[in-house]
């Protein structure tokens, strides 16, 4: 598990997703993140109002789930598949 200090970082250490237990966009995403073997951390925005928040400050205060940061600063917001595969080069 990442440390809390680095949850709400444009440059995680590892792939950050946020989301929540009821969306089947983020139930996709992490799907698609365990099929290719991707190691991640997800953050329910549900249980944490500081992921809440943080997903409004970088989506222009829509709260659009799920939004994924990436190590190198990427910011992918409801992400298709392909666009996954785009971005991880798979």
């Amino acid at each position: 598990m990442i440390q809390k200090s680095n949850l709400f970082s444009l440059k995680p250490s590892t792939i950050t997703m946020y989301g929540a237990s009821w969306c089947p966009d983020c139930a996709r995403a992490k799907s698609f993140f365990d099929k290719h073997q991707v190691q991640y951390e997800d953050l329910d925005i549900e249980e944490n109002p500081d992921g809440a928040a943080f997903v409004k400050e970088l989506n222009n205060g829509m709260r659009i789930i799920p939004t994924i940061v990436f190590p190198d600063g990427e910011v992918l917001a409801e992400p298709s598949n392909a666009q996954l595969t785009e971005k991880l080069k798979l």
